[in-house]
């Protein structure tokens, strides 16, 4: 069976695989002032290569989901700068922001959040239909083509709660992936499955990046973690720990 393969078309200007898709340079985000100030990032210079399995580690409360919010936009950092395939998002209007994540930018959950009353194809369905960058005529083929590379197409039909948590998580990758983002960023994705249907799942994330795809995932399962080609621990939001990029062979 040959694999789906997803269009391209989002990732115009994308550098080349191992070189820097994102790069951090001193950032920090503090909330508070004063006595009530706290840094949950201080100081992070990393870079992220392009079409990588990227890791985030470290213990609760140590700046991973807000690492991934100004990674994605969600958040912004209070100094420094975050530079994605050359151009300087914090720069950037909310409005502006806001469309840049919905083009370039696909996130899956470790709850899923997929919407009950829809069925697996539907909820692909609302993704494009949310992100407006495909006719209407050729949604519904897109949808089916996500489904598919998650190996869930033959679900496009069910509603969520008539199949398994695995098959759940493939169906919120397919969203994901629904408007062709170059960037898919997953926070504990497979915290709320089993150790077997994890390792599944992680299988259909990490085989995105023959497809294009970068992968920045967070992670506490060691051995998912040790799948990755780069990555980084964080510890009361400092970076303790490098791997697999340009700043660590340097």
């Amino acid at each position: 069976m040959t694999t789906p393969h997803i269009n391209a078309s989002a990732q115009k200007q994308i550098p080349t695989p191992g070189n820097p898709l994102f790069v951090l340079h001193q950032v920090s985000r503090i909330f508070g002032s004063n006595d009530q100030r706290f840094v949950a990032l201080d100081d992070l210079t990393f870079s992220i290569p392009a079409q990588s399995l990227f890791v985030i580690q470290g213990p609760s409360g140590s700046g991973k989901s807000t690492l991934l919010n100004v990674l994605t936009g969600i958040d912004r950092p209070t100094s420094g700068t975050i530079t994605f395939a050359g151009q300087e998002l914090r720069l950037r209007s909310e409005n502006a922001f806001a469309r840049w994540r919905g083009q370039h930018v696909g996130i899956v959950f470790q709850f899923f959040q997929l919407i009950p009353t829809l069925t697996a194809l539907e909820n692909v369905m609302l993704a494009l239909e949310l992100g407006n960058t495909i006719p209407r005529r050729q949604r519904r083929d897109r949808a089916m083509t996500c489904l598919a590379l998650a190996q869930v197409a033959d679900l496009a039909d069910r509603l969520p709660g008539k199949i398994s948590g695995g098959q759940q998580q493939r169906v919120a990758i397919a969203r994901a992936l629904a408007n062709d983002p170059p960037v898919i960023v997953a926070d504990e994705p497979t915290g709320n499955l089993d150790s077997k249907t994890a390792h599944l799942v992680f299988d259909t994330l990490a085989n995105l990046t023959t497809q294009g795809k970068t992968i920045i995932y967070v992670t506490h399962d060691t051995a998912l973690a040790n799948r990755a080609s780069a990555g980084l621990e964080l510890l009361d939001g400092r970076l303790v720990r490098l791997h697999g990029t340009s700043e660590e062979e340097a």
